[in-house]
């Protein structure tokens, strides 16, 4: 059930992992958190959680290493530098890990569908905004979307401007924006301890002002930004959303 794939990018210039669980269902992508790699989300718990939609054939999971989140999160090189990876590292995703996944999956076209917290709801959320010709659907949980105020740079680069949802979905228009109103984004979140579902609802407004359908669950005060919170999340969604 459980498969390691390594090879060398050369758009992030280093090792990267790609895992996936399961045999059968519907691709889920499931990004870490900041710091996280591939296999953060089985030694959290998630894939535990998420064990009865795999052995079901409903789902099969994949995970990456947060190569973005980690020069984020360390402060890695300049802030240019910062900016410059993260438009790298989805250029990696579209061109590398999609590829790989619909290999996996035997098909050429299945369309993938995106999780994850913290900064890895950021890469969720950005992934279906950037391209939705292959991310169908996408579940940010207790996310966070103006990574600005990670860096000590004043204004924002072009590589970080085309990977922000924030910067980029306002100036949308043509076959993009018209692909992108036919996907969904779920934006789901706490509002106990670090949480801020402020952060969900100034994307979620960006989306609506362009007509992209989108919506913010509050799961309020008891739910914090920890992987218990997250562990309950995901399967719901996705049970519901495979039914």
């Amino acid at each position: 059930m459980f498969m390691k794939s390594r090879w060398y990018s050369t758009r992030l210039r280093e090792e990267v992992t790609l895992a996936r669980w399961g045999q059968f269902g519907q691709p889920v992508l499931v990004y870490p958190t900041a710091g996280g790699d591939a296999e953060e989300i089985e030694r959290f718990q998630l894939i535990k959680a998420l064990e009865p939609l795999i052995t079901a054939g409903r789902i099969k999971v994949y995970s990456v290493d947060s190569v973005a989140g980690r020069v984020w999160f360390y402060k890695e090189g300049s802030p240019e530098h910062r900016m410059w990876i993260q438009h790298q590292f989805h250029q990696y995703i579209r061109h590398e890990v999609v590829p790989a996944i619909r290999m996996d999956c035997k098909s050429d076209d299945i369309g993938i569908w995106t999780t994850g917290a913290s900064i890895g709801a950021f890469h969720a959320a950005a992934s279906v905004c950037r391209f939705p010709d292959v991310f169908h659907r996408a579940l940010p949980m207790s996310g966070t979307f103006n990574l600005m105020r990670f860096t000590e740079a004043t204004q924002p680069t072009d590589y970080y401007r085309v990977s922000s949802p924030l910067h980029f979905v306002p100036h949308l228009e043509g076959r993009h924006l018209d692909l992108l109103r036919t996907r969904y984004i779920h934006f789901v979140t706490g509002e106990g301890k670090y949480e801020n579902i402020g952060e969900s609802f100034a994307l979620a407004n960006v989306l609506g002002q362009k007509g992209i359908p989108n919506h913010v669950d509050s799961w309020g005060p008891d739910w914090s930004h920890d992987w218990i919170t997250w562990r309950a999340m995901l399967p719901k969604y996705l049970d519901e959303w495979t039914r």
